[in-house]
């Protein structure tokens, strides 16, 4: 090998080097080492001071490094009822809202993918258009909305439809409302993704062999496009598992996600510790989905 083909080689190392090292160094400087941090503060003290908590490592007479783990905080995950009722609002709330958001997102990505491309454009520019706002101004707008005398209220009382306003604002409802409005967007993009890679061939060979639309719409395509099914499904679940800014403006009392008991930790109890341990705890629960999914994604398409 002259020193040409020498030089040659060592760019070529060189260079997928620095594209691979691009990617994971901003997952290790933005994702890996402040999740170090977190998982070390979830594992110290709490105490009154500045910062509120004590170190995890600590020198013994200036030659034993110790290191002192706090396993109560996770401990108190499982016994304290308030945590465990916050994840399970989460969970069910979140839940519903990637349902309904399934369910309505499906319909709209399908008449997209089957839209002729003029219309098509169009269409994506509509789903896309409430990016352009800001995310706390769009769920602020639902608290006139849904206000006991608010615009829905007043329209359904004039319209003879209702005798009294109703209670939409600052429960449940109200909250699941905003994460399909927010996050439905997430859902359609995906779904059309997947369902426009679809062949037509396909579903119209099925209908010369004398298939049904409705049968050939559950048995090809929710088939084919289940892969955009839980792409959606992720983006919408994950991120409303810990959603704080629509609970705590649609939100009542009632109302316990475990995003508002993150909030309550950190700036009104600034009990960082634990609070920390219900981020640790949160991420491990949500990173399974995602490998699976990961795992999911990468399996060969004739696979079954």
């Amino acid at each position: 090998m002259n020193l040409e083909n020498l030089k040659i080689y060592f760019e070529r190392i060189l260079g997928k080097a620095a594209l691979i090292a691009i990617p994971y160094g901003w997952h290790i400087i933005f994702f890996f080492i402040p999740f170090l941090i977190v998982l070390g503060l979830s594992f110290s003290e709490s105490i009154i001071g500045a910062p509120p908590f004590t170190s995890i490592i600590s020198w013994v007479d200036e030659s034993f490094l110790q290191i002192r783990l706090n396993l109560w905080n996770y401990q108190l995950l499982k016994e304290d009822s308030l945590y465990i009722a916050g994840y399970i609002e989460s969970l069910h709330i979140a839940g519903l809202a990637t349902f309904f958001c399934l369910l309505i997102g499906y319909p709209i990505a399908y008449g997209i993918a089957r839209a002729n491309s003029k219309i098509k454009i169009i269409l994506l520019l509509l789903v896309i258009l409430p990016f352009w706002t800001s995310f706390l101004i769009r769920v602020y707008a639902w608290i006139g909305l849904l206000n006991y005398h608010g615009l829905i209220n007043g329209l359904l009382l004039k319209m003879g439809i209702i005798s009294q306003p109703l209670a939409l604002n600052n429960n449940k409802f109200s909250v699941c409302l905003g994460i399909v409005y927010s996050y439905l967007p997430f859902m359609i993009l995906p779904l059309y993704s997947a369902l426009e890679k679809i062949d037509h061939q396909i579903l119209e060979a099925a209908y010369d062999l004398g298939c049904k639309p409705s049968r050939a719409f559950w048995t090809i395509t929710v088939p084919l496009s289940i892969k955009g099914i839980i792409a959606g499904s992720m983006l919408v679940f994950i991120p409303g598992v810990g959603e704080f800014v629509i609970p705590e403006l649609l939100g009542g009392p009632d109302t316990l996600m475990i995003g508002k008991i993150l909030w309550t930790e950190f700036f009104t109890n600034r009990d960082w510790p634990v609070a920390a341990a219900l981020a640790i705890a949160m991420l491990i629960f949500l990173v399974l989905p995602i490998i699976g999914f990961q795992k999911f994604t990468m399996r060969p398409t004739g696979e079954d």
